[in-house]
């Protein structure tokens, strides 16, 4: 079923408002939920609502969050969400990172007592259309990842964003998690009764694992098995993403002072706040180049690698965010596909919160 984009965000500030937030922390959750699924980023919009709803009845989401400065400095500041929802604040330090990197050059602004904030591409991209670099990393609650050589999950999916603005093109944006896939990809095939793809989960022998329903119990069921490093086994170079996973918990997590969800597991109650972490990385190329260069430089980069002599004569030869804007371009004018088990469970969601359901 196609829902229009306006009826999808009436349905998210309906729930978040009647769940305590306030009207400002409700629209931007809302925006940012609503732009990751324009974008085509399933698995991180609407259908995060059923596990938000799980989240706030058992205790562990703070509606009404008072955002504090725990550490500043001119070119970096780290703030305590305070059991929060992780949208509003990522935003605010988005652009709180934005802002002091045009007086520095260069700002790191950290989050700690923070929880799932959707797709870290949707901060990126803020800094590329305030005009400068951004990078997202995010530590994880979940623990589904497989470490290279190992037979049980340690690390999350670990997201890791980064965009940058042309001047011509759009922004340079890329959005990935450190796994083969992001954890929430398997969720969605489940929502949509298809098999997944050889190499995405593996169960505890490390065999590959297809069906949805069974692929679905070892990323969040099981304690064995779950989802590859980015690349699969080593010989394809796993790795790699494996130490990528590892980096973006040391930025997202450490840094702050979040939680380990391994450690976590062992010392904390499972009602209490997940404790993520979070990271924003802001650059202002004008510090390091004259006002357009850089912009005029990416450009080109883009330009070159868009006339790549193709392998297929109808695909063209893509970038970064290419297929998030042209899905969002379709998606605004079409709606945004929304399974028919995904539906029952948002119906269940409405109705607990009392308010009406407006996605028919």
């Amino acid at each position: 079923m196609r829902v229009p984009a306006k009826q999808i965000r009436e349905q998210l500030v309906s729930v978040l408002r009647a769940w305590g937030m306030s009207d400002a922390h409700a629209e931007t959750t809302a925006e940012m939920m609503l732009e990751t699924d324009l974008r085509g980023v399933d698995s991180h919009g609407i259908s995060m609502l059923p596990s938000y709803d799980r989240e706030f009845r058992a205790g562990r989401l703070n509606m009404r969050p008072v955002f504090t400065t725990v550490r500043e400095a001119p070119s970096l500041a780290l703030i305590d969400a305070d059991a929060s929802l992780g949208h509003p604040v990522s935003v605010h330090a988005m652009n709180l990172a934005v802002d002091k990197c045009r007086a520095t050059g260069v700002a790191v602004v950290s989050v700690v007592n923070s929880h799932h904030f959707g797709a870290a591409g949707c901060y990126a991209r803020i800094a590329a259309e305030r005009g400068v670099i951004g990078m997202v990393t995010s530590a994880t609650r979940g623990v589904s990842l497989v470490p290279t050589f190992a037979a049980e999950p340690v690390m999350g999916t670990n997201p890791l964003a980064f965009a940058a603005p042309a001047r011509r093109n759009p922004p340079f944006q890329l959005d990935m998690a450190t796994t083969t896939v992001a954890a929430g990809k398997v969720k969605v095939h489940k929502l949509n009764h298809r098999p997944l793809p050889p190499g995405w989960v593996v169960d505890g022998s490390g065999q590959a694992v297809t069906d949805a329903e069974e692929a679905f119990k070892y990323v969040f069921e099981r304690p064995e098995g779950g989802i590859t490093p980015l690349g699969g086994p080593r010989e394809a170079g796993g790795h790699k993403g494996y130490g990528l996973a590892v980096m973006v918990h040391i930025l997202g997590g450490i840094l702050a002072g979040a939680s380990f969800s391994p450690i976590r597991n062992r010392t904390q109650k499972p009602s209490d706040p997940h404790n993520i972490g979070h990271f924003f990385l802001a650059i202002d190329p004008a510090a390091f180049r004259p006002a357009g260069a850089f912009e005029d430089d990416l450009d080109q980069v883009i330009d070159v690698l868009h006339g790549a002599k193709r392998a297929d004569p109808a695909q063209p030869v893509l970038v970064a965010g290419d297929p998030e804007i042209a899905t969002k371009t379709e998606r605004l004018r079409d709606g945004v596909p929304i399974p028919d088990d995904l539906l029952t469970q948002l119906r269940d969601v409405t109705n607990t919160a009392g308010v009406p359901f407006v996605l028919s």
